[in-house]
């Protein structure tokens, strides 16, 4: 079984791809693939059949799955970018 840096319920950013500098809630992590759902980010629109829920069909939105190599915990993102602006000092 792998170990990921993230895991479910985690708030993280998005450091690398298209849709970098977002941030969400972890919904699930898809270890297959290595990859996680993150709530709001990669959009991806689903066709449903005709159903009972659905008579005439539809096409809903839900999430896609980010590679867990692009995203980051917010608490750690959050930590690196206060250590980088705090140490500079303002040029005179």
């Amino acid at each position: 079984m792998q170990k990921f840096h993230i895991k479910r319920g985690d708030p993280v950013i998005v450091i690398s791809g298209s849709h970098r500098g977002k941030e969400g809630k972890v919904l699930e992590i898809l270890p297959a693939g290595t990859r996680a759902r993150v709530e709001g980010l990669a959009m991806v629109k689903r066709h449903l059949r005709k159903s009972q829920e659905n008579p005439q069909g539809a096409i809903t939105e839900r999430e896609g799955s980010i590679h867990v190599s692009n995203l980051m915990l917010k608490t750690r993102y959050d930590a690196r970018k206060s250590r980088k602006g705090g140490a500079a000092a303002p040029k005179a």
